[in-house]
């Protein structure tokens, strides 16, 4: 029988208030149901807000440094039981178990990370124009904090939310996909286990449009944390600043990975292959576009080729699988159109192209790895996201051309340049209009220390993750607080 996944309000574990579940799936094995899923209705939102409202009161006045060693109780459970969170990604979102331990291990890491920030969250001291007077800013908590999670990083992305967000103080409502909702439930269950006072993080299941959307717009919250697709982010955002709440939204991307003349093929063919095909296409930093220098492009299109025609399909927790399914079989059909529509624009089919169904495979979301050559940058297979095994190259003539194939997109999420030289590498990251550029290596990875985020319709506010700009911006505002000791009534600019 199927473990029964509940919502988590107050500090307590409940069942289905709208009478209603769904169930969460095996993409690479429909027969196996991951765990059925309490649907939230309204008033289970309402109750987890005004949880998490009351909560406030008090968590917000809990020394940071406390509130990051709860934070840094949890990562030493996630560190024991990565195993076996690592297995429960692959089962129940499909990527091979390998990135599976990578989503776990990011995971760790913000978690670690975000405990030490307990004993910084760092403001300024500055020095007064006037005598005995001080001034200083410090952070402070905003509230009560929507968290709206995707299904490709189901452990990963709601620890970049989550821990920021608690170490400032804040409380949170968080809803996760529900195509991943047993992963998002084992990771409060770690939090609730560390010492997190009851209604500070409360876990309300359901889908986006109805679920997420309530969630979103409830007038009991004041920030808003997503990640998830261009439109449905965009939309959010609207709703957010009608409502005067804080936002942040990460999300699409159109990714592109130059490749120079100079380039080294094979380390390039090895990027290309994994930006291309790693966690089988679903990720926002996914390299869809490989835009090619004319002189190399024949022989480099060979090479990926047959890199890409040694990929073995199949599920993820068997060791010699490269390629895991996609999630469900919505979104296998929309890439399946998505070849047929590049087929129909004139560009040529390499390899792959069809849904695959051997073997074991034949009872999950399976799709071949998928090359098109002959891609113009006008194409609809280059301009939107596909969200799978799809890879367009596209030919440049020069790095000036590369470099405006690879603007001419309304993302600008991440983006990559192979070359030996170190004059075209700088012009490359000075005039690549993407928020992150990696030189010689692929669009994929992201370290916690650093911010992350896209612009244009990549994202809106504050990036995710550590450093300058980061999630601590997001889940903070600034007070200033001048003090003067001067006893008299002193006017600034004035005296």
């Amino acid at each position: 029988m199927s473990e029964v996944i509940k919502n988590l309000i107050d500090g307590k574990w409940e069942g289905k208030s709208s009478g209603e579940t769904f169930e969460s799936i095996n993409p690479a094995d429909t027969s196996d149901v991951v765990g059925v899923v309490t649907k939230s209705a309204s008033a289970d939102v309402d109750r987890a807000v005004q949880a998490a409202k009351e909560a406030y009161r008090k968590w917000r006045h809990i020394p940071a440094p406390k509130r990051g060693e709860i934070l840094f109780m949890a990562a030493e459970t996630l560190a024991k039981k990565k195993q076996e969170l690592g297995e429960l990604v692959t089962r129940e979102m499909g990527k091979v178990l390998s990135e599976a331990l990578g989503d776990v291990q990011e995971a760790i890491d913000i978690t670690y990370y975000m405990a030490s920030e307990g004993r910084r969250l760092s403001g300024e001291t500055i020095p007064s124009e006037l005598p005995d007077k001080d001034c200083k800013s410090i952070r402070v908590p905003i509230g009560v904090c929507a968290l709206i999670t995707p299904w490709n990083f189901p452990i990963a992305i709601p620890a970049w939310k989550i821990m920021p967000a608690l170490v400032s103080g804040n409380t949170v409502v968080f809803k996760p996909s529900s195509y991943t909702a047993v992963c998002a439930t084992r990771l409060v269950e770690i939090l609730q286990d560390a010492g997190l006072p009851n209604g500070v993080l409360n876990l309300v299941h359901g889908r986006g449009e109805d679920t997420g959307e309530y969630l979103a717009t409830h007038p009991g919250i004041e920030a808003i944390s997503f990640t998830g697709s261009t439109a449905v982010g965009e939309r959010l955002a609207r709703m957010a600043m009608e409502g005067e709440k804080k936002v942040s939204c990460e999300m699409g991307g159109k990714n592109g990975i130059i490749i120079m003349d100079d380039a080294n093929l094979e380390l390039a063919v090895e990027g290309a292959v994994w930006g291309g095909f790693g966690t089988t296409g679903q990720r926002c930093t996914a390299a869809s576009r490989l835009i090619v220098h004319e002189a190399v492009y024949d022989r480099f299109l060979e090479m990926f080729k047959e890199a890409a025609s040694k990929l073995r399909i199949g599920n993820g927790l068997h060791k010699e699988t490269d390629v895991g399914p996609l999630i469900n079989e919505a979104q296998m059909e929309k890439v399946l159109r998505y070849i047929e529509i590049g087929k129909e624009e004139g560009a040529k089919l390499i390899i792959g192209g069809r849904a695959y169904k051997e073997g074991e495979c034949a009872k999950g979301y399976f799709i071949e790895p998928t090359i098109f050559s002959d891609v113009r940058p006008d194409m609809r297979i280059a301009q939107e996201e596909i969200f799978g095994p799809v890879v367009c190259v596209i030919r440049a003539k020069d790095l000036e051309e590369a470099i405006a194939i690879a603007n001419d997109t309304k993302y600008g999420l991440v983006s990559a340049v192979y070359t030996q030289d170190v004059n075209k590498s700088a012009i490359a990251e000075r005039d690549i209009d993407t928020s992150i550029v990696y030189i010689n290596a692929s669009t994929i990875g992201a370290e916690i220390q650093l911010p992350f985020g896209g612009r244009k319709r990549s994202g809106i506010g504050n990036k995710e993750a550590g450093g300058r700009g980061g999630a601590l911006d997001m889940f903070t505002e600034w007070k200033v607080i001048y003090r003067d000791f001067s006893g008299k009534l002193q006017k600034a600019q004035m005296d």
